[in-house]
């Protein structure tokens, strides 16, 4: 059986009540008994010396001394507080008992020779003993006194108090686990009015949030973890759709590219320099096409758990070197210079291969977004253990800046630009560098150009 969480709260403060109680009423029983039988050994050693003080002894001969406490009632009696007295010689044999002891004897043990006291029962009635051996002057034992007192107040109250602590047990227990469960069904109040809300979220009403309780304990922490939690999966759940609905755009795109020109083409028949010319449109946006594909599974490889990056020391001005034509290449139809400021010695620390993806982004967007005439550098600063990427092109505007390294955002929102891309490129690099712990950072000023930092970790 499952209980309910402020049941089980109720369970075990009433688990730890009991043990704490148990422990309690064991001290409060224990002093109880010890005061209720430390004084009646008192009482016998004190009746020792009066006797012991009025008995004499004649070698191996105990005399009895006449004197008042032999008559006291406490002796004659056995209704209220009595005391009993024996005397035995060394054979066991009585030389004196007090009248109220009646035909009851009490043991001869000659082997203890030390005071001992022990329980015992006379006529019903418990008692507390006490056995002392008597010895003449030259310290022979020439016989046993014994004293016994009435036990039964010790008892009646040594007995009234476990009744009463045996039966106050199971009703404090019930008392406290009503009132532990009553106030823990208050405390988690407000656990609950979260739970409500919550079940209530869903993908229609992702906006709604949590009321942050009025005071700020672990409950208002947790509501105000649970809301961060669900700010979190609502940009994730917008940025998915936005993801899909750009996605589709611009997969769309080129799709129907294709499908016009190949319906123009089916309707009449045309010149084979026109079918060269509509086929190679099509290449082209199947090449879009493919470029979009092979970017959108570099983000997929990125943003999987099998993703490692092997960090090693990397020579920057060799890489650089090694994509310097391909770059030049590509600047040439813009007439764009490519100019490099990178020392030889310059190391980095980071994965080779994705760190020539980031900077063949990196050049290829300053290249594509550049004027023409224009020229892109690369920089290295030895005192930030930084290179950028510099470029004096069209620029970004300041509202367009901080969404560049979304998937598929372009600054052309109506997408009409002639700069070929499909938004995905700049996502790449942040996420390349955010793994290999580089950071990257964008600066720009539209009609005057761009920098694309990248500051190595040292």
């Amino acid at each position: 059986m499952t209980l309910k969480f402020r049941n089980r709260i109720a369970l075990f403060n009433t688990l730890a009540v009991a043990i704490i109680t148990l422990m309690v009423f064991s001290v409060i029983y224990i002093v109880v008994y010890e005061t209720a039988y430390y004084h009646l050994d008192e009482d016998i050693l004190f009746e020792k010396e009066e006797v012991f003080n009025n008995l004499d002894w004649d070698q191996t001969t105990i005399i009895i001394n006449k004197m008042p406490e032999w008559d006291e009632a406490e002796h004659n009696k056995i209704e209220v507080n009595p005391t009993f007295l024996q005397i035995v010689d060394t054979q066991g044999k009585i030389v004196f008992h007090s009248a109220n002891l009646l035909t009851d004897r009490f043991p001869f043990s000659p082997h203890h020779t030390d005071d001992f006291f022990f329980d015992g029962e006379i006529s019903g009635q418990k008692i507390r003993l006490g056995q002392f051996q008597l010895k003449n002057d030259s310290g022979d034992f020439i016989g046993q006194l014994t004293i016994a007192v009435s036990q039964q107040e010790s008892f009646a109250i040594l007995n009234n108090l476990i009744w009463v602590l045996v039966l106050s047990f199971p009703l404090v227990l019930s008392i406290q686990f009503i009132a532990s469960s009553f106030a823990a069904s208050k405390a988690i109040e407000p656990v609950n009015k979260l739970i409500n809300t919550a079940s209530l979220i869903d993908s229609a009403n992702i906006g709604t949030r949590l009321d942050l309780p009025e005071h700020k304990d672990e409950l208002y922490d947790l509501a105000r973890t649970i809301n961060a939690l669900l700010n979190r999966i609502e940009v994730s759940m917008m940025q998915q759709k936005q993801f899909t609905s750009d996605a589709s755009h611009e997969i769309r795109t080129p799709l129907a590219a294709i499908r016009g020109t190949l319906e123009v083409l089916l309707r009449k028949k045309r010149e084979p320099v026109v079918y060269e010319e509509k086929m190679a449109g099509i290449i082209s946006q199947v090449d879009r096409l493919d470029d979009l594909l092979e970017k959108l599974l570099q983000l997929a490889r990125i943003e999987s758990d099998s993703f490692l990056i092997n960090k090693d020391e990397v020579q920057l001005s060799v890489i650089v070197a090694a994509w310097h034509t391909k770059w030049l290449q590509m600047a040439e139809t813009m007439k764009i210079s490519i100019s490099i400021d990178i020392p030889g010695e310059t190391v980095v620390n980071c994965d080779k291969l994705y760190l020539e993806l980031i900077l063949d982004n990196l050049v290829n967007n300053a290249i594509k977004y550049g004027k023409e005439n224009g020229n892109v550098t690369l920089k290295w600063d030895d005192r930030l253990n930084t290179l950028s990427i510099i470029d004096n092109g069209i620029g970004i505007t300041p509202e367009n800046l901080p969404h560049i390294f979304d998937r598929f955002y372009r600054a052309d929102e109506s997408r009409s630009s002639v700069v070929k891309g499909n938004g995905l490129g700049l996502s790449i690099v942040k996420k390349l560098a955010d793994a290999q712990h580089i950071k990257l950072i964008a600066t720009s000023e539209a009609g005057k150009g761009s920098t694309f930092s990248l500051q190595f970790p040292v």
